[in-house]
């Protein structure tokens, strides 16, 4: 027999490690909340035209040069049109970028083509949205957990998967980094990856039940997690190294977006091993969980 690493022998240092990193995310989102950014804010979007293709670094070096340290930079259809967003509300603020961008001497003719300003309640209802989304997201995993496996199952995904989101938005809070639509779909990209990881310890698990008859649960555990760990490893580096290519290439305003899964990853496949599977030992998952209860058939002929 391979060898088996005793995954659950370091499971009290592995809960004093999430209790911990749980509360200092909680109580960095109590006390800082979220930096949301303009697409839950509102603000100001102006759409630029260069009459040359311009690179979204000289633009945004110049506009922070000029004192607009807050503006988001993003290419917008053609190599020449540029949106920038802002916050606030000034009529005038689009000629302002536009006569701050024109003082770079290698930019060329630029033209101002539409200044729109989006209310801060069209924010707060993508941020209502979003959070609704991801409850109902964690609900059905919920119920889809505890349908095709068993309830204790179900509580131990959903806890692990409540551990990733909490850390990913606890390092936006602490560090205050911008949080916006980008960052909520890499949110609601680790829910699934932490899942599908999770899935298949669990389906490992009620695999050995039924093989290893004489194996008590943590020896169960530590050897389905052991099955799965090249499979597990395999998916997660080659994940990171997707997000960390992202990271190195993706510029500016991928930059949040790649933060989030990579955090997410690794907290992802460190749930998916010891929050979801100390869970099942606190449960105490038994062989006669997994097995369907007998139904007695009632003879009724007279």
């Amino acid at each position: 027999m391979k060898r088996v690493i005793n995954f659950m022998g370091v499971r009290y240092v592995a809960f004093a490690i999430t209790v911990l990193l749980t509360l200092a995310s909680l109580g960095s989102l109590a006390v800082k909340g979220l930096n949301f950014g303009l697409d839950f804010t509102g603000g100001t979007l102006i759409e630029l035209s260069y009459e040359q293709p311009v690179s979204l670094d000289q633009v945004r070096g110049q506009l922070a040069r000029s004192g607009f340290n807050s503006a988001v930079v993003q290419s917008f259809g053609a190599t020449t049109d540029v949106l920038v967003r802002m916050p606030g509300d000034d009529p005038l603020l689009g000629e302002r970028i536009a006569e701050a961008l024109r003082g770079d001497e290698t930019a060329g003719g630029i033209t101002v083509k539409r200044v729109e300003f989006v209310g801060p309640a069209v924010g707060e209802e993508l941020r209502d949205q979003g959070g609704l989304g991801m409850l109902l997201a964690l609900g059905g995993i919920l119920v889809y957990v505890a349908f095709r496996f068993q309830w204790k199952f179900a509580l131990g995904a959903v806890l692990s998967l409540f551990h990733d989101v909490v850390l990913v938005l606890g390092v936006f809070s602490l560090f205050q980094i911008s949080f916006d639509l980008t960052v909520l779909a890499a949110v609601l990209a680790v829910i699934g990856y932490s899942l599908n990881d999770t899935i298949v310890i669990f389906d490992r698990i009620r695999e050995n039940f039924r093989v290893l008859r004489k194996a008590e649960l943590i020896e169960n555990i530590n050897i389905s997690t052991t099955q799965t760990l090249l499979r597990t490893l395999a998916t997660s580096v080659s994940t990171l190294l997707a997000v960390g290519a992202l990271m190195a290439f993706g510029g500016e305003n991928l930059w949040g977006f790649s933060l989030a899964l990579l955090v997410g990853v690794g907290a992802g496949t460190y749930s998916s091993v010891y929050v979801a599977g100390m869970l099942l030992t606190w449960l105490n998952l038994t062989r006669d969980d997994l097995i369907p209860p007998v139904v007695e058939e009632v003879d009724e002929r007279p």
